[in-house]
């Protein structure tokens, strides 16, 4: 009999993200993070002149922050236990918007936090992504957290029997960040582990009754 399987994004599900490169942006780069809406491309100023940094240099700069700086990422209150938790009634498996070559990273990343997992990596919509992991899992029952609306607007589209839960760790983020749930593509909105935590146990336990 297969298992419930859990699909867990990691950056500001798991481990913030946004705080500690906004700290390196500060510290060792020249660059402001102040994020004032919803446009990440528009949250990098230079710290001299003011201008918005270019979309390529800020390409560069999070991919020198996930190359260099990965051990500044700790865990969201309650995440890893929570998890952890979870794991005892379903698989779970880590889905992350990073380039194949830092699959081992985020791996040895998350062992050190202490949640041993299998993780994969995506770039771009992860609705694709979440079918074949589903195709190779074939589980009772998926369930799906991620932080960004347009991830879950992505797996509604492309698998029609999917639970998800939009969860943003991240205070700098969650209130400026599109709602996943008031668009009708996540059944739950909730940024706290403390209350996502129950919340997820009852998905599996109406799967199991």
């Amino acid at each position: 009999m297969t298992r419930p399987l859990i699909i867990s994004d990691c950056d500001e599900v798991l481990l913030y993200m946004v705080s500690p490169f906004r700290d390196w942006l500060a510290e060792t780069q020249g660059v402001e993070f102040r994020m004032s809406g919803n446009d990440f491309s528009q949250a990098l100023r230079w710290q001299d002149s003011g201008e918005v940094l270019e979309q390529d240099e800020i390409w560069r700069k999070l991919g020198l922050f996930f190359d260099t700086e990965m051990h500044r990422q700790d865990p969201i209150p309650g995440a890893i236990e929570g998890i952890n938790a979870l794991a005892e009634e379903a698989d779970v498996v880590i889905l992350t918007n990073l380039v194949d070559k830092r699959q081992a990273m985020r791996t040895e990343q998350l062992v050190g936090h202490g949640l041993d997992a299998r993780v994969f990596t995506n770039q771009g919509p992860k609705g694709p992504a979440l079918q074949n992991i589903l195709h190779e899992y074939r589980p009772s029952k998926a369930i799906f957290i991620d932080d960004l609306a347009q991830h879950h607007r992505s797996a509604r589209e492309t698998i029609s029997d999917i639970t998800t839960l939009h969860l943003c760790g991240e205070p700098m983020l969650a209130p400026h960040i599109d709602c996943a749930h008031t668009s009708g593509h996540a059944d739950a909105r909730i940024d706290s582990w403390d209350e996502a935590l129950p919340w997820l146990r009852a998905q599996l336990e109406r799967e199991n009754a």
